[in-house]
């Protein structure tokens, strides 16, 4: 089945509006001292403290180079790790208040260079495109297992 027009419109829109959000979010992360995955691990802890195999799962990343991001921002104290709650061979990953504090920061940074775009919209058009929008994004963060290498 072709896709039809409106699936390429919503794609060009999706793209266009994203390196929209990207260039905003890699503007303001470089003026924090923050990579773009650094911004996005420090959105995800906000409200969860995922175990490190997830987060790098999640993220797409091998444990080894989110363990280093990991070091450097708690060397910054925005993170810490500890023992998970419900297996205490796994380390989970948590933001501190410091961290806490930049993301509050740094939503504030996001929402005023975005607030051109998203002024134009009336209120209940906001919240209708944050709807339409949400079966679209990324599942939230779980657990789902890596498939392993066949040899």
């Amino acid at each position: 089945m072709a896709p039809d027009d409106s699936t390429d419109v919503l794609i060009d829109g999706l793209v266009r509006s994203a390196f929209q959000v990207m260039g905003v979010l890699t503007r303001i992360g470089a003026e924090h001292d923050l990579s773009l995955t650094q911004l996005r691990v420090l959105g995800i802890l906000r409200d969860r403290r995922p175990r490190m195999s997830d987060l790098a799962a999640f993220l797409g990343l091998d444990k080894s180079t989110l363990s280093g991001l990991v070091d450097r921002a708690e060397r910054r104290g925005l993170l810490a790790r500890g023992p998970s709650p419900e297996d205490k061979r796994a380390v989970v990953v948590m933001i501190t208040d410091a961290g806490r504090d930049l993301v509050q920061r740094l939503h504030e940074d996001v929402r005023g260079a975005l607030a051109p775009a998203t002024g134009r919209l009336e209120p209940q058009q906001r919240r209708q495109l944050a709807e339409l929008l949400e079966p679209v994004l990324t599942p939230p963060l779980v657990h789902t297992p890596r498939p392993t290498a066949q040899r």
